[in-house]
């Protein structure tokens, strides 16, 4: 894993493993800068068994009641479609793949980042600080 010292400000890269775990819990970005952000599966389950993604959510939202809703929309890879709570999120990954996504969070506050992987929210997730 890359240290996160030595990447450029607002660029963070997670790792998931098959042990449904987040290698990063907490991330801190600049608000109203472009964040780039790369989750990797660094795993060797496939994506029907252990699939991950990375799914951050507007403040205020309700992380449970996201879950329930993420574990229904099994046919867009547990992320519901068109759901205003998201504000950015990663594909649905296997073992060996890796997805970068690039956004800008203007609003100041602690933002949930979860995979929403049917029961994977109990271990995978943090916040992401916006100063």
């Amino acid at each position: 894993m890359e240290e996160i010292a030595n990447l450029p400000e607002n660029t963070f890269i997670i790792e998931a493993d098959d042990a449904m775990q987040f290698n990063i819990h907490e991330l801190k970005a600049k608000a109203g800068k472009l964040i780039t952000l790369t989750l990797k599966h660094v795993g060797k389950a496939s994506v029907k068994d252990m699939g991950h993604n990375l799914v951050i959510i507007k403040l205020g939202t309700n992380f449970n009641d996201f879950v329930n809703r993420a574990a229904r929309d099994v046919m867009d890879h547990y992320i519901p479609k068109n759901d205003p709570s998201i504000v950015a999120h990663t594909k649905l990954l296997g073992g060996g793949e890796q997805d970068t996504i690039t956004f800008i969070i203007n609003e100041k506050g602690t933002y949930d980042y979860l995979c929403t992987f049917p029961t994977h929210s109990a271990t995978m997730k943090g916040k992401l600080i916006i100063e």
